[in-house]
């Protein structure tokens, strides 16, 4: 009767082509117990990372190792890619947008060099967080093998 109040299901798709696993089976504790919020992980297959929706880029690590998108409507997306890469002090990671760029999935946002994060001994494997701060209810999350912008989360 007041479908008008229904709240709208809000997609985030993949950054990358990947791998989607659970964020519980990430070897670190900040991201495994939901310490900075729900959602997944992805072991990426490819080295561009993009927009998992569309807003604006709130942050980028001054190591490149990490950005959030909010979303207009009270969704922030962080990015973490790899664990513990924080360490490489930026190296690997090349900058293509900027904070306060306004974006939409898809568009690039971090290249990685995974061959040199690899030889430094960090695991590759990504966090995609929906941040505490963030309006969400619900979260439907989807476990398979994606392409870059396959939707991996529904939120409600």
């Amino acid at each position: 009767m007041f479908g008008f109040l229904k709240r709208k299901t809000r997609e985030i798709k993949s950054p990358v082509d990947g791998q989607i696993v659970t964020l519980e089976s990430v070897n670190d504790e900040v991201f495994s117990t939901k310490m900075a919020g729900d959602g997944v992980a992805i072991i990426p297959m490819s080295n561009v990372f993009t927009a998992p929706i569309d807003g604006i880029v709130t942050k980028i690590f001054s190591t490149n190792h990490a950005f959030s998108i909010k979303s207009t409507k009270d969704l922030e997306v962080m990015v973490h890619i790899g664990l513990d890469t924080v360490a490489l002090g930026g190296k690997g990671f090349e900058r293509i947008a900027n904070e306060g760029d306004s974006v939409k999935a898809g568009d690039a946002i971090i290249r990685v060099d995974f061959a040199y994060v690899r030889e430094h001994g960090k695991d590759i494997v990504t966090p995609i967080i929906i941040l505490d701060e963030s309006d969400v209810k619900s979260i439907d999350k989807h476990f398979s093998v994606v392409k870059n912008q396959d939707v991996i989360m529904e939120v409600n």
